[in-house]
């Protein structure tokens, strides 16, 4: 092949080199377009834009700080003890600053206080130091806030409203107490608690079912308010009821529904209750003079179902308080921030969950046979072939072993500063009378 030179073999070789340098440049575009994005970022001088959004990160959430470690048992003081030294280390430092934000604070806003807010979170451990300072309210605010009302109890939602400000601005110090308080308590219940057990934790609102040391269920409940406190006890559950009735106290008979069958004579039928007299028979409400002076000496009591007051199941343990854990038709009740409504008893979300966990030594009661008895509305006590120890604790601090601090609002008032309860429990006025007054149908 003879050698080819000349204006259209150069033109060609030219061609060629510039498309063989147009494909490198295409194939290395993305990795100098990185390095160069990557010297912006590390830039000393670079300004906040990239606060806003972080182009190494699109998108953080709250780090998870739901474990699977008990409040209770034996690690518990050695926790909250690790918990305790850091807070003592935090205090002697001069604690935290106070955030005190001059407009809603969420992703995407600028203001001066997000320094303070930056401090804050940084101190405490939910953000990591070397995010930086700036006022943007970045994606590294907004899961270190998410971080921090997880630790709380609160909607991690990001938003800086206000029970987060409020919980947010109770000084380390006062923190710190409330360690050492909830260090006393979880002493207390360090001991041998079983191989299985319950425990209901009252500030928290929240049960967890606990085997070998490990949280197999862990579920939200609505307890008592602080005029009606739900009792603490260590006691034993011995029985599940399906389909349970419900039995108006005398308290709700007088108060509430004679005067409703005066309004309206359809509420105890709308209802399914039924009056009982004391031989067992079933009286006619058509029968009874409702504007008497008095209310009929007879039994209120609901029939199973859905509108029942405690829909599909009753677990019963020992107590002379005459309380109870529950199931609701108000579901939208664990919804709720605040979860303190109750007289005494306690409503559990995915109850069925907890039955058939605690049903599961009681021969014959699988999760499908739960769920024909309950679709079929008998009404079905079972006892436990082997009763379950339940604990009903007050505990507002504590801590796992991967040092996640978890604190909750003293909604009774016991810690011994009124800074610390920071809801209240101002709800729907009921009449005095049983722990489960509060369950009149609606």
């Amino acid at each position: 092949m003879s050698k080819k030179t000349g204006p259209d073999f150069i033109s060609r070789r030219a061609l060629l080199r510039s498309a063989v340098s147009a494909g490198a440049a295409a194939l290395a575009a993305p990795a100098l377009a990185q390095n160069a994005m990557d010297d912006v970022i590390s830039a000393p001088r670079r300004g906040t834009w990239d606060d806003q959004f972080d182009a190494r990160t699109a998108s953080r959430t709250a780090v998870y700080v739901t474990s699977n470690n008990p409040v209770l048992g034996p690690q518990g003081p050695a926790n909250i003890q690790q918990a305790i030294m850091d807070y003592q280390q935090i205090v002697a430092n001069g604690g935290w600053p106070e955030v005190n934000p001059g407009q809603r604070l969420r992703l995407g806003v600028v203001d001066p206080s997000v320094q303070q807010l930056r401090q804050r979170l940084m101190i405490s451990g939910d953000l990591p130091r070397e995010v930086g300072m700036s006022s943007a309210f970045d994606s590294y605010v907004d899961g270190a806030v998410k971080r921090f009302q997880a630790r709380h109890g609160l909607p991690a939602d990001g938003v800086m409203g206000e029970y987060t400000i409020k919980a947010m601005n109770i000084a380390a110090n006062v923190r710190l107490r409330q360690l050492e308080t909830n260090l006393v308590r979880l002493q207390s219940m360090s001991g041998d608690l079983g191989p299985r057990y319950v425990m209901v934790n009252i500030p928290a609102a929240y049960i967890e079912a606990v085997e070998n040391s490990r949280v197999a269920l862990r579920t939200a409940a609505v307890v008592g308010r602080i005029d009606r406190p739900t009792h603490t006890i260590n006691s034993k559950i011995y029985e599940v009821i399906l389909n349970p009735y419900w039995t108006a106290p005398r308290s709700i008979v007088e108060k509430d529904i004679v005067p409703l069958m005066r309004k309206d004579p359809t509420y105890l039928a709308r209802n399914n209750i039924r009056l009982i007299d004391g031989r067992g028979n079933e009286v006619s409400p058509e029968s009874i003079d409702w504007h008497a002076p008095k209310a009929p000496n007879l039994m209120f009591r609901q029939d199973p179902g859905k509108i029942n007051a405690m829909s599909s199941t009753k677990i019963n343990f020992h107590n002379p308080n005459n309380e109870y854990m529950h199931d609701t038709p108000q579901q939208g009740l664990f919804n709720k921030l605040m979860r303190f409504e109750s007289s005494g008893c306690m409503r559990v979300q995915n109850v069925r969950d907890l039955t058939t966990w605690l049903l599961r030594d009681t021969p014959g009661w699988s999760r499908q046979e739960i769920e024909r008895v309950i679709a079929a509305r008998q009404n079905t006590p079972i006892k436990l072939a082997q009763e379950v120890p339940v604990y009903i604790v007050y505990i507002t601090a504590w801590s796992a072993k991967d040092r996640v601090v978890q604190f909750r609002d003293d909604i009774y008032q016991m810690d011994g500063n009124q800074e610390l309860a920071l809801q209240t429990t101002t709800g729907i006025e009921r009449p005095a009378g049983s722990p489960d007054e509060d369950l009149l149908p609606q």
